[in-house]
């Protein structure tokens, strides 16, 4: 046998080094074991160490034992069960160490042969899987600091960390047992008091705490409401171009996603009753539309609950960071106009505070809010009631709406000063919009520039910016970048658009 390694007790190393040897074939099945006292002598080990061994191997089903015989190697090991499987197909692929493993396989199809000849498949995802597997988010997080022109991200720096963390201290001191169990799946009901009361407030809508859900992100408010709403093959719009995360989902729920051209006015609800009337859900980005920007017009506004009434159909409102309007204040949401329960309004505070909070919200109609809650509690359970309560007393002490003010201006300074910038030394190359919201904002390319190869020569240069082709669903999107100014200082804005000229030289 194998000398012990460091750190592994006696117990472990005598099961390790007998299980090798049964499934190298060394202790070939059938064949029988030395008696435990043999073995703990000739190793000069307990014999209770010798028991436990055998007994863990017994358990897995490795030995099988007869009275007054001994312990014998099982004539059918368990690895080899799992190998053939319910049919006598293999499902797994033995690694050296005996050990099973499931087998990845680019190729549906594709197949391979064990040692006696017989046909492996290979495990494949679902049709479902493999729209699931297609993230339209960067899966190992993004560097800190933020770069220019990072683009869906506020300040990280301007966050007041250190109140945060003396609340949240505070409230580790006075933590009530209520809320070490597991809660309302719906959430920590203060917290949703709060945010009742905010959006009241700030954005028109009226509701109560039996409204609000929270939730891990919008990402998986639209994934509920997805999962609840359609059945394969409905149509869902989208805007087009629009958010990416919003299309995959819907796409990986069954969904018939329907690309909605976008102008100035917004989604453009006429072309979508004209073409797909018979839609069962809509999602928009009304505030701020995003990739592009512009505000959803109140006349389209009107129609899009219109059809929603006439169609029985949902409308999910994205208010992703339209909080911070820098002239005047925030337009009233879309779900303030809504009377007849169409419409699941969802915020986020992982772009108000920081990314890593993930937490989010949406307003739920009443004849929704019990589905949703109950598929919330199925998939997810619910999100941790100790970031809630914390972020319901910064709400509460008034620190929340302080911090929301003092970014306005921020980052009104900064959308600023990446207009002026632009203008001075990126004139014919690059075309930036007037700037009335948000945290980042569409700048265009010439008609015929490669947006991707832009992207990938900023890069070069040190800049992290976005494709607008990118967000593209039925038809082309126009050539430019999505530039985020929240993120960074504007020295930091002034350097960025000289490395991007640089780049577009």
């Amino acid at each position: 046998m194998a000398p012990r390694p460091d750190g592994v007790s006696l117990q472990r190393w005598l099961y390790d080094e007998l299980r090798a040897a049964i499934l190298s074939g060394r202790l070939p099945p059938g064949a029988r074991l030395p008696s435990t006292r043999d073995l703990a002598a000739r190793f000069e080990l307990s014999r209770g160490t010798v028991l436990g061994a055998f007994a863990q191997l017994d358990a897995e089903g490795y030995l099988a034992g007869a009275v007054g015989r001994g312990s014998f190697v099982a004539a059918e090991l368990p690895d080899r069960r799992i190998d053939r499987g319910d049919r006598g197909e293999p499902t797994s692929i033995k690694k050296r160490d005996g050990r099973s493993s499931v087998r990845e396989s680019k190729s549906k199809n594709k197949s391979k042969d064990d040692d006696s000849g017989a046909q492996r498949p290979a495990v494949v995802l679902s049709n479902r899987g493999r729209l699931l597997a297609r993230s339209a988010f960067q899966l190992s997080g993004r560097s800190i600091p933020a770069r220019a022109f990072r683009a869906s991200q506020p300040d990280l720096d301007a966050f007041p960390f250190e109140l945060w963390a003396r609340i949240a201290a505070k409230r580790a001191r006075r933590t009530r047992r209520d809320l070490l169990g597991d809660g309302e799946a719906q959430g920590y009901r203060p917290l949703r008091e709060a945010i009742a009361g905010y959006v009241g407030m700030s954005r028109g809508i009226a509701c109560s705490a039996d409204h609000v859900v929270m939730l891990g992100s919008v990402q998986q408010a639209i994934d509920l409401a997805a999962r609840l709403l359609l059945d394969p093959g409905d149509a869902a719009w989208i805007e087009d171009p629009g958010y990416v995360g919003a299309r995959f989902v819907l796409e990986a729920a069954g969904a018939r996603v329907i690309g909605v051209p976008v102008d100035p006015g917004g989604l453009d609800v006429e072309w979508a009753r004209r073409h797909a009337p018979d839609a069962r859900l809509a999602f928009v980005t009304a505030g701020r539309q995003a990739p592009l920007g512009p505000p959803l017009a109140l006349e389209r506004r009107l129609s899009l609950l219109e059809w929603a009434h006439e169609r029985g159909a949902v409308i999910i409102e994205d208010d992703y960071d339209s909080e911070y309007r820098f002239a005047g204040n925030p337009l009233a949401a879309l779900k303030s106009l809504d009377d007849d329960g169409h419409v699941i309004y969802c915020g986020t505070f992982s772009k108000l505070l920081f990314p890593a909070l993930r937490t989010a919200y949406a307003i739920v109609p009443d004849r929704l809010v019990e589905p949703f809650v109950a598929a919330l509690s199925l998939t997810a359970r619910h999100v941790p009631l100790d970031q809630q309560s914390v972020l319901h007393e910064f709400i509460a002490d008034g620190h929340f709406g302080r911090h929301i003010r003092r970014m306005r201006v921020l980052y009104g300074e900064r959308a600023e000063a990446l207009t002026a910038h632009v203008t001075r030394h990126l004139a014919g190359l690059l075309e930036v919009p007037p700037i009335i919201a948000g945290l980042d904002a569409p700048a265009f390319l010439p008609r015929g520039t490669d947006d991707n190869e832009v992207v990938r020569r900023a890069a070069l240069e040190g800049i992290e910016t976005r494709a607008l082709s990118r967000y593209a669903v039925d038809r082309p999107a126009p050539a430019g970048l999505v530039l985020g100014f929240a993120s960074v200082g504007v020295d930091d804005i002034a350097s960025g658009v000289i490395a991007l000229a640089r780049a577009l030289s």
